[in-house]
């Protein structure tokens, strides 16, 4: 099946976790966006009241089904690549797994956006650096090591054991994300999460990662999308 992943074109955002989720499976997929009048075609696709229009990006055509939410495409995938677990019971716990990491990047997104999308930093640079302050000291150890004691806890390479689930990918470009966002910080915090960081490291040598992340397909990270590097919040 050739896929469309409908996305912004200039920023990895929600969307790169779909992307990395495709590029594994070496799934056939049509960035959308990203080609010409791509854009229009994305906010025409949300501007419909037929079918199951989606909220917003990203959202994945597959033959006759329209896909939102990032969670939710990767529940799809996983199915249907080899990325999520056969058992029903295991497909529902990387769903869980994903919803919890969607949690997480709004938390990450709120550090430089505490008051709102709507205002830029300049406008909220103070309530940034406390919220940030408080993203490093009680947020990030909850969330990254909760998963530091899934994979310890799993004995295996992966979160959820021995074989690679769009969980792993996804937690790969967690900490790919906070590398850049926050790069004192984490260079601090990973002597806390070594199994998390051996993940990292596994996911990045997989072939078709490794292919796409030396590619033109792979977007920069910049301070448009989510994980944003603010030298006054990374202290």
């Amino acid at each position: 099946m050739q896929y469309q992943l409908y996305y912004w074109p200039m920023i990895q955002g929600r969307g790169e976790y779909v992307r990395l989720a495709l590029e594994d499976a070496g799934a056939r997929y049509d960035d959308v966006a990203r080609g010409k009048a791509g854009m229009g075609a994305m906010m025409r696709m949300m501007e419909t009241h037929k079918g199951t229009p989606p909220f917003a990006p990203p959202f994945l055509a597959a033959g006759k089904l329209m896909i939102g939410q990032t969670a939710n495409i990767l529940l799809y995938l996983g199915a249907r690549h080899g990325l999520a677990p056969k058992a029903e019971g295991g497909q529902l716990w990387a769903h869980q797994l994903q919803l919890t990491i969607a949690d997480f990047v709004l938390e990450i997104h709120d550090t430089h956006h505490p008051l709102g999308p709507s205002l830029y930093y300049e406008d909220q640079k103070a309530p940034a650096k406390k919220r940030t302050e408080e993203f490093w000291n009680s947020r990030v150890p909850k969330y990254l090591g909760y998963f530091e004691d899934l994979v310890r806890a799993g004995g295996g390479a992966f979160v959820t054991g021995r074989r690679l689930t769009y969980v792993d990918l996804s937690l790969f470009q967690i900490v790919e994300g906070l590398r850049y966002a926050f790069p004192k910080r984490m260079a601090r915090f990973e002597k806390n999460i070594p199994r998390l960081i051996a993940l990292r490291d596994r996911v990045a040598e997989r072939p078709n990662i490794k292919a796409y992340l030396a590619s033109e397909r792979r977007i920069p990270f910049n301070e448009e999308g989510i994980f944003r590097r603010y030298k006054a919040l990374d202290l």
